[in-house]
């Protein structure tokens, strides 16, 4: 099942979603719920159940669960970035698929793209801020 292709037809709704620093690269296509991240099931790829229900909030709040198959390639940042950039392209694809869904996933804050990164280190520093302890001696 992991190794399984869909037939992509003439309706795809294509979308991005960014958290951190993970990009999630969005299709959706018309299905039967199931979502294919980076070709492998969402369970597989996602173990933690909040990030899951992260996931299909978007899918949820909008009554479209088992009415799309989601094909999405993800990379950069963490697990949890990932999910998070994959819910933002979900919500960011449901608008592509039907504009009146969008008041529904802005109330949710599902289409705000959430602008925390990490902040580079600093030279001359031991983080982006912390500086080395200093003693007397």
């Amino acid at each position: 099942m992991a190794n399984q292709k869909f037939s992509i037809g003439s309706i795809v709704y294509a979308a991005t979603g960014r958290r951190k620093r993970a990009v999630a690269r969005v299709r959706l296509v018309p299905g039967d719920g199931r979502i294919i991240v980076n070709e492998r099931t969402v369970e597989d790829y996602f173990t933690r159940a909040t990030q899951l229900m992260l996931i299909r909030q978007p899918l949820e709040s909008t009554q479209t669960l088992t009415k799309f198959n989601i094909l999405a390639r993800v990379h950069g940042g963490g697990v949890s970035g990932q999910a998070g950039a994959l819910r933002h392209g979900i919500s960011r694809a449901l608008v592509v698929f039907d504009e009146n869904l969008k008041p529904n996933l802005r109330q949710g804050g599902f289409l705000t793209r959430d602008p925390r990164e990490k902040e580079r280190k600093k030279y001359g520093r031991k983080r982006a801020r912390r500086g080395f302890q200093w003693t007397k001696r």
